[in-house]
């Protein structure tokens, strides 16, 4: 009877796994196929096998659509990801890439890159990597020095992500170039999103998760306490310090070519979570693809809601972002003793 049940709840999951599939990919060539230029889906197939040499639809698609669409999937599974493995390591489901400071070390590194004239794909995709990664760690490193408190890496985060953004507004302050050229990055949108910014940040984000999925046992022994998880033999820190490097390897390559697009790493590890559960093996794909259609939506009806105008994706997903949080902070009140 036990078996029966574990192979059906098994069998439920795989369902979950595929239908959030199936999501992007409907996401994905809906985002493809709408727009200001609406093409139907035997003209996308017809494009995708004549090339881009063809009709002027099967141009728009390969230099316009496919790129833009592609980046939304990269930029939602990576920020999915990354939120979900930071609230796993800091046993905190308020964590993530946007709360705790990663998408604004990002932003300062790539506002740094425009300011020196840095612009090459590589070096925007390296340098925002490493932005989001000393971001990241002088976080925990103030949380670990001032409390034990889960909720003290939050505050920290706030902290931080104020220093940060204050650092990056002086430096376009100074360096009028860099506000012009990094102002996408600080909305968040795809608008201009081309190959050669694209394929560096997706060589990461791919990468990036394999490694993580590879890890998902160390992930859940890791989120079960530091004591607990020593006693079963794992290095603690150098567990922890090595996922969030992945973490913010995740949030930077996405923001690097998407911007600071918010509570994108916070939003979807919590539906995941509720739909398909915590077992960190299933929770990083279904993270992966939720996240990547969940953009994708958000860019189509930011296309097409204020039609023939563009909302930035960013400033939608901050509109969806901020009474989310607020309801999950209800939530935890109402929870407690």
């Amino acid at each position: 009877m036990t078996n029966s049940k574990s192979s059906s709840t098994a069998d439920k999951r795989g369902w979950m796994l595929i239908s959030a599939a199936a999501f992007a990919a409907a996401a994905a060539i809906m985002n493809i196929c709408l727009g200001a230029s609406s093409v139907t889906l035997p003209q996308l197939i017809r494009a995708l096998i004549s090339g881009p040499d063809g009709t002027a639809a099967a141009r728009i698609l390969w230099y316009v659509r496919l790129p833009r669409t592609a980046a939304c999937l990269m930029a939602g599974a990576g920020l999915a990801v990354s939120g979900a493995v930071i609230q796993k390591v800091l046993a905190n489901n308020l964590a993530s890439p946007g709360i705790i400071g990663i998408n604004a070390g990002a932003g300062l590194a790539v506002a740094t890159c425009c300011a020196v004239g840095a612009y090459s794909a590589w070096a925007v995709a390296g340098t925002s990597f490493l932005g989001a990664m000393a971001a990241t760690f002088i976080v925990v490193t103030v949380a670990r020095k001032s409390s034990a408190s889960r909720s003290t890496v939050v505050l920290s985060g706030v902290a931080v992500t104020a220093c940060l953004n204050a650092v990056t507004q002086t430096i376009i302050t100074v360096f009028p170039d860099a506000a012009l050229a990094s102002v996408d990055f600080r909305v968040g949108g795809f608008s201009s999103v081309n190959q050669s910014r694209l394929l560096p940040a997706s060589i990461l984000i791919l990468a990036g998760i394999a490694v993580i999925i590879t890890l998902t046992n160390e992930l859940d022994i890791l989120s079960l306490g530091d004591d607990t998880a020593q006693s079963l033999g794992l290095r603690v820190t150098r567990t922890r310090n090595g996922m969030l490097t992945l973490a913010a390897l995740l949030a930077g390559a996405s923001v690097s070519f998407a911007g600071i697009l918010g509570f994108v790493g916070l939003i979807v590890p919590h539906i995941a979570r509720r739909i398909i559960g915590n077992e960190s093996a299933r929770l990083i794909p279904f993270c992966a693809l939720l996240g990547g259609g969940f953009v994708a939506v958000c860019d189509l009806a930011a296309r097409m809601i204020f039609a023939p105008y563009e909302l930035p994706a960013g400033i939608l997903m901050s509109f969806l972002g901020g009474p989310f949080f607020i309801w999950i902070l209800l939530r935890r009140k109402e929870h407690q003793p």
